[in-house]
């Protein structure tokens, strides 16, 4: 693989060498030649960005409030036994690990990072305290009073291992990296050996536990610069070999996998937030040991390259990263600690994937480069929702990368990428259509419904039971960044079909605990269209259905089947909740008669029938029972679903449609159509035609749609059974995709990954099998397609493609 990234530039993006790797205080010198010297000055770069405009906006700014910052935190500090901060007490009076000595153990980690950004508000030209004394001083008293109180060698752990092990000494090292030229050998070797002490070499032995994915990465980042900075040669080359494990292909556990699905913490997909982690930090790594003598050079590592566009790029849109990957981080929002008080949401975690990306493709082929940046243009340029150039979360060296990207003329944005994608390691589908985007997230016995923990996502219970995201290309971006999380009826959430038992916060469990006895999760794509489909299993309750979802050129077609309850409460089908904002008053139009725009309006319409909502789009409600209608305004906090969070309260309003299969149903069911983007004529006219979409099956057996325009069937099997042309001798997914060129791609999964033989028939003239995978043993053409296959076990879900010429 061609390196593009050489030492010297990476020397001389330090800004000048001398500034940054001399210190403000000393005098400028030639740029070192100790390879650990270099590989120190080249963390410098990458920590601070190279070079940007300090006068200039966005960074003028940015680096004035990081100033401003560093300074109140200096003002404020006033060290004292067990604690550097009046507000950051870390001394446990019952130190231990259970989770009342969390919070001691959390500001410890707090105080080094208050350090950590004082030490870069002391580096970085611009921020008003460049080289002052009285910071510098305040660093260095700092630092030896937490070494003294806190984090020393010998010190027993207390608390949550992530702040010993990830959190504090990688603020520590950035710091020691960041101000070498003022640091003593005694300060350096003492704070090393604390290092040493909670991150031994025992950390990596073995690929387990919390050693794994991102976590491992994170380690390895600790033990590499703490190898620098020490001179220790054995510890960087461990955290080089320790890396290897990261980037094999997993198929249970932690890690990436074939589909492109990243799980961390067992049983979570975590693609937008552990693996941005993961993203960052292999970024840096390989950075910093390119062109040494511990370059990684495991031919593996290439998985991570190839994953940027298989697994982080299908929940990119708009310089968004879809929330069905970002687990418990969906809560965290506005924090009530944030001295900025910037929220997070799914834009700035998708804008921290992007500079990601960029600080991996300095370490990828000049083809690879070249795309990926391509690719970060398009998505930078195309978020009008949330500018990059405006997010306040970012780094400045984050926030230089992606200006100078967007401001490069020989880079091309490039438009997002389309398609579908089904990734069922971790029960969750992406589908891309020109002018909009769809997400699906579901549970399984391998997929925890949601993740709590930490006090963290509260109440997020049942996006995992088929919620399901939607944007538009130009409208909608913020459905689930404006205070949705805190506001929105969790009982109601997109897509789902839910209990109304009341649930505790945190009910299932932390960890991802909560996952459902239930197998027939997944579907079958081409690529373009899809059937997927999911038995759906209540958390804490009896609640059964089946549900399918059939993703098409203009629409989704949504079914629901077999849906039964003994709790004693009423079961919802919910067709969509939109956020309308603060004070949005979007028209709802119902068969042609536009409805009250009054908070608290709620209203019971029959079915069939259509709806659209002003600014969204439309929806086709086929099924024969009645559909419900509300707008109302709901008023939430961040702390209601994150501890540490805002307890500001927010209010937003919401319209939503959904289907009352009223309490303790037995056989409950629904059908509707949305049409994303689309007008009100078009929604009348989808409705007016009812030949566009055939329903083949809508049971607890098998659902099945077929759409002739498009030479699409799709059908999910629960069991033995035919719809339409399809038959099938057990549970599968099937889509057809007939195309016009007289051929057809008849695509089969197991979602239950249980079927040692299954036999499916398309009763369909076929004169010829083009092509077959390996798992099928006898494919049979004729009046009719005969498809007979082996296990379909280590397929994984995946669909098996079988090419035929049509008769």
């Amino acid at each position: 693989m061609a390196s593009v990234w050489s030492r010297r530039a990476f020397l001389s993006a330090a800004g000048g060498g001398a500034f940054l790797l001399g210190g403000p205080t000393g005098p400028a010198t030639a740029a070192p030649v100790d390879v650990h010297d270099s590989m120190r000055a080249t963390w410098v770069a990458l920590t601070l960005g190279g070079h940007h405009p300090a006068d200039a906006e966005p960074f003028r700014s940015r680096l004035a409030e990081l100033g401003t910052v560093a300074g109140d935190w200096c003002g404020a500090m006033a060290p004292v036994p067990g604690s550097l901060w009046p507000d950051l007490d870390f001394a446990d009076p019952e130190p231990d690990l259970d989770t009342e000595s969390f919070a001691y153990s959390d500001r410890m980690m707090r105080s080094y990072q208050r350090l950590r950004t004082m030490a870069e508000a002391w580096v970085r030209p611009g921020t008003g305290l460049t080289g002052d004394g009285g910071l510098r001083a305040a660093l260095l008293t700092g630092l030896d009073h937490l070494h003294t109180e806190v984090y020393h060698a010998g010190q027993v752990r207390f608390g949550n291992w992530y702040c010993w092990q990830i959190g504090a000494p990688q603020a520590l090292l950035d710091i020691c990296a960041l101000i070498r030229p003022e640091l003593t050998g005694t300060q350096i070797g003492d704070w090393c050996a604390a290092v040493d002490h909670f991150v031994p070499e025992s950390a990596v032995a073995s690929y387990a536990g919390t050693s794994t994915g991102a976590n491992r990465v994170d380690l390895c980042r600790v033990l590499a610069l703490r190898g620098v900075l020490g001179r220790n040669d054995a510890r960087i080359a461990l955290a080089r070999d320790a890396l290897s494990p990261v980037f094999p292909y997993v198929s249970s556990g932690d890690g990436l996998y074939r589909d492109g699905s990243f799980i961390q913490h067992t049983w979570v997909p975590y693609t937008g937030t552990y693996g941005s982690v993961l993203l960052g930090g292999l970024g840096m790594l390989f950075g910093m040991l390119k062109g040494t003598p511990w370059e990684v050079r495991d031919p593996a590592a290439q998985i991570v390259f190839d994953a940027v566009e298989g697994a982080w790029a299908p929940f990119l849109f708009n310089g968004l990263m879809m929330d069905g990957v970002s687990g418990r981080a969906v809560s965290r929002g506005l924090q009530a600690a944030d001295v900025l008080q910037v929220q997070q949401d799914d834009h700035t975690r998708g804008h921290a994937v992007l500079a990601g990306i960029l600080l991996l493709g300095e370490a990828a082929s000049a083809g690879e480069r070249a795309r990926w940046r391509g690719l970060v243009k398009g998505w930078t340029a195309r978020d009008y929702y949330s500018r990059p150039q405006d997010d306040r979360t970012l780094g400045v060296s984050a926030l230089a990368q992606l200006t100078a990207v967007t401001a490069d003329p020989a880079v091309t944005a490039l438009p997002e990428p389309m398609g579908h994608r089904l990734f069922a390691a971790m029960d969750r589908a992406t589908h891309r259509r020109p002018g909009w985007a769809a997400s699906l997230s579901m549970a399984s016995r391998r997929i925890a419904h949601y993740e709590t923990g930490n006090g963290e996502n509260l109440r997020g219970w049942h996006t995992g039971s088929g919620m399901l995201f939607w944007w538009g290309g130009s409208y909608g971006n913020g459905q689930y960044s404006d205070a949705f999380w805190p506001t929105v009826d969790p009982y109601r959430l997109p897509g789902t079909t839910v209990s109304r038992t009341p649930l505790a916060d945190a009910a299932g469990g932390p960890w991802g605990a909560s996952r459902p006895a239930a197998d027939w999760v997944g579907g079958s794509s081409d690529g373009e269209f899809a059937s997927a489909g999911q038995h759906l299993r209540g958390l804490s309750s009896t609640l059964t259905a089946r549900k399918s979802w059939f993703f098409l050129a203009d629409t989704i077609v949504c079914l629901g089947a077999g849906i039964a309850c003994t709790d004693g409460t009423k079961v919802e089908s919910v067709v969509d909740n939109r956020n309308l904002g603060a004070a949005g008053s979007h028209a709802l139009t119902v068969g042609g008669t536009v409805q009250p725009a009054t908070l608290g309006w709620t209203a019971s319409f029959p079915g069939p029938g259509w709806a659209h909502l002003a600014g969204f789009g439309g929806y086709v409600l086929s099924g024969g029972g009645a559909f419900r209608a509300l707008r109302e305004a709901r008023t939430g906090r961040w702390q209601d679903i994150n501890t540490g969070g805002s307890a500001t309260a927010l209010t937003r309003r919401y319209l939503t449609l959904w289907y009352d299969h009223g309490t303790d149903p037995t056989a409950g069911g629904y059908a509707y159509q949305m049409l994303p983007g689309a007008t009100a004529a078009q929604t009348a006219a989808r409705a007016a035609a009812p030949d566009w979409l055939r329903f083949l099956a809508n049971s607890p057996v098998v659902q099945a749609v077929s759409v002739p325009s498009l030479g699409f069937t799709g059908a999910n099997f629960w069991g033995p059974g035919r719809a339409g042309p399809v038959e099938a001798d057990g549970p599968c997914s099937v889509t057809v995709r007939e195309r016009p060129d007289g051929t057809a791609a008849v695509c089969i999964s197991d979602p239950t990954r249980t079927r040692s033989a299954l036999t499916v028939t398309w009763h369909r003239p076929v004169t010829a099998v083009l092509s077959r995978p390996a798992t099928v043993v006898s494919a049979t053409p004729g009046a009719a397609l005969r498809l007979e296959f082996g296990s379909l076990n280590g397929a994984a879900g995946a669909s098996q493609v079988v090419t035929v010429r049509l008769a």
